[in-house]
């Protein structure tokens, strides 16, 4: 099965990146940060779907959308079954920064070039995704589109989530023109795909401790998100006396401080970055103070430990202040052990690459509770990730664009 030629570009994948890079980066940045806010359903989630078809469509690539909003381009028939599929998502934390998810959909793509320019002869179908609302940002679930394909998230959950202005995921969805009634599992289009292989950015500096631009991911530390909600008693900021207080914001902040102790003594992590206080009046003492815990660790047991050793933190920062505390878990994935023989096959593939864990979750690790799937890391030299600061240097992204479609050409021509 050849790669088609029509409306192809006839240079390698690493002379077609840079390209796609820069056309890409100016959608959804928000000036004032340089970070960007490409939520889910929004105009700058608009824009860069239709950077996806465009790019797919140039390339003669078959593009569909599927029922949950997730964009996919194929070589090949994909209903032939055994499919090797790549890619991440467009998507982005508040003021996130460049490459996290949009390095490996732009990479998928020029990895696609790169096969073309070699000459390969696919015998496999070669799918190209672009995930819908990975990060959470808008609706507080991350993998909202890899969740509901796989069957981990009902299509009622999903329909009736809210943004912060009160706006479900219904309608956020139907406003952008995509039919939100027919949402949930697609069992049929996972039965196609025999392995998923996602490229993403190192969160972390690991692979710059070694001479090695990109790595293979072992496992995903189990991870979840948790809502604390403190609930006092609003008052006046300049005429209540400190003993007459019932301020949840005392509460939370203990909470606070003793998440982070709490992660330190379990060798795990624990961070509280979302936080709503309600009335919000600066001269106000809060009637109610929400904050969300990301919490993760080496394995499940470490987790659930930390977790209920913070919420008794929280009750009795709480009961000291004379307010009262109610913890919801919003979201949990479990320990994600890679296909071990998908990954040992793609360390071959690409002559010793160094395997290594990491506590973030992806698209990937939604899958792999359904099908083998398995990730590249590209080195991050300063480590950041979620900010405007994070960053891959352009070989090793380039190196990245050459180990994936190393990776493609030994699953898909083999």
């Amino acid at each position: 099965m050849s790669i088609p030629e029509h409306r192809a570009p006839a240079a390698s994948g690493t002379d077609t990146f840079g390209g796609m890079w820069r056309e890409l980066l100016p959608i959804g940045r928000h000036a004032p940060t340089g970070g960007y806010r490409r939520y889910a359903w929004t105009p700058a989630d608009r824009d860069c779907r239709a950077w996806f078809q465009d790019q797919a469509e140039a390339r003669g690539l078959n593009y569909e959308t599927d029922r949950n909003g997730n964009q996919w381009a194929w070589l090949g028939d994909p209903a032939a079954g055994d499919a090797v599929v790549t890619g991440s998502h467009l998507d982005s934390v508040p003021d996130g920064g460049a490459f996290d998810g949009p390095l490996g959909v732009v990479s998928a793509l020029a990895a696609v070039d790169e096969l073309r320019a070699r000459g390969a002869d696919l015998r496999r179908p070669l799918g190209i995704v672009n995930f819908g609302d990975e990060e959470g940002a808008r609706f507080g679930l991350a993998c909202v589109g890899s969740r509901l394909t796989a069957g981990q998230l009902t299509a009622e959950q999903a329909r009736g989530l809210r943004d912060a202005d009160g706006t479900t995921l219904a309608q956020a969805m139907e406003r952008a023109g995509h039919d939100p009634a027919a949402i949930g599992p697609d069992p049929e289009r996972l039965a196609r795909i025999g392995a998923f292989v996602e490229l993403h950015v190192e969160q972390g500096r690991a692979l710059d401790q070694t001479s090695h631009a990109v790595g293979v991911a072992s496992a995903i530390w189990p991870h979840g998100r948790w809502r604390f909600d403190f609930h006092g008693e609003a008052n006046h900021a300049g005429t209540t006396r400190l003993a007459d207080r019932r301020d949840p914001m005392l509460g939370y902040a203990g909470t606070v401080l003793a998440a982070r102790e709490q992660a330190r003594v379990f060798g795990a992590l624990a961070t509280f970055g979302k936080v709503d206080v309600r009335p919000g009046g600066v001269n106000a003492i809060a009637a109610e103070v929400r904050g969300w815990l990301d919490s993760r660790a080496p394995d499940e047991e470490t987790l659930a430990t930390l977790v209920g050793a913070i919420e008794r933190e929280a009750v009795e920062h709480a009961s000291r202040e004379g307010v009262e505390v109610r913890v919801t878990r919003e979201s949990f994935t479990p320990v994600v052990e890679f296909a071990h023989g998908l990954r040992d096959r793609l360390a071959g593939l690409l002559g010793g690459a160094p395997i290594l864990p990491t506590g973030a979750g992806h698209d990937a690790g939604i899958l792999s509770a359904v099908l083998p799937t398995a990730m590249l890391f590209v080195r991050n030299p300063t480590g950041v990730s979620h900010s405007p600061h994070e960053h891959a240097d352009e070989a090793d992204c380039l190196a990245g664009v050459i180990a994936l479609a190393d990776v493609l050409e030994g699953l898909a021509c083999r």
